[in-house]
């Protein structure tokens, strides 16, 4: 008699492929590679993180710096936690500053001229859920049109989009078949925290109210030695988006 198939659990998680002892060891090989490549290594944060910004700077870098970020502990014994350990004379001291969704930038490039880039560098993003809003936006009366201007200018949304519109909380009805709001509605007041649907929203009206850049802080350089910097701590939740080692070595 056949096996039912009644009985079959079907898993519809999946498991995460765990870091592997080989490729940790490979990524400790590969950071003292660059270290002997290169002349600086820099301790950086990052400011709402997104990978689309650092595969930007990666391109950008390629060639003249590489950026390692994920998988803090791997990096930190790349380096050397002690005196004893470390890799290069001085370069404990950049590994135990080695906490949260914190990354190391290797170059060449004077240390000056790559300040200053990073400093000049930044990049407008989309905000996410918990961000605060950068300003004051209130929706007039009348039809809802894209990309959001004050006084109003753009096109009009879809007639299909209304039902979303709605469901994200704005009163809105469609004005011969134009998406049209009811009433003015203030959809933020500047530093508030925004939600989910207010994210969507602005979003929906080409609204950026983040920034991706990247922070420099201190670094190691070679003849030199550590020399600190000012290190910013980030959330924690900033390094969610990038997957643990995703972004911790460039493809070339």
């Amino acid at each position: 008699m056949p096996k039912s198939k009644r009985s079959k659990v079907t898993t519809l998680s999946k498991t995460p492929v765990r870091s592997t002892k080989a490729s940790k060891v490979a990524l400790v090989n590969e950071v003292q590679q660059q270290i002997d490549s290169y002349d600086h290594v820099w301790l950086f944060s990052v400011g709402d993180m997104r990978n689309e910004g650092l595969k930007e700077l990666r391109s950008q870098w390629r060639g003249t710096g590489r950026f390692f970020l994920g998988r803090g502990k791997v990096m930190a014994k790349s380096l050397g936690e002690t005196e004893e350990t470390e890799y290069q004379e001085g370069l404990a001291k950049l590994a135990r500053r080695i906490k949260g969704p914190v990354g190391l930038f290797m170059t060449s490039h004077p240390v000056g001229e790559t300040v200053e880039w990073f400093e000049s560098y930044s990049k407008k993003e989309y905000a996410r859920m918990g961000a605060s809003a950068t300003q004051d936006i209130t929706l007039p009366e009348g039809p809802l049109l894209t990309p959001y201007a004050d006084p109003p200018m753009g096109d009009p949304f879809p007639h299909s989009m209304e039902p979303q519109l709605r469901q994200l909380g704005l009163n809105t009805t469609l004005v011969r078949g134009v998406p049209s709001l009811n009433n003015p509605h203030v959809l933020c007041r500047k530093g508030e925290k925004l939600s989910s649907e207010k994210c969507r929203i602005l979003k929906l009206l080409g609204v950026q109210m983040s920034e991706f850049r990247i922070h420099l802080g201190s670094r190691w350089s070679k003849g030199e030695g550590f020399v600190a910097g000012e290190d910013k701590a980030t959330d924690g939740d900033a390094a969610d988006e990038v997957e643990d080692g995703a972004m911790d070595e460039d493809e070339d």
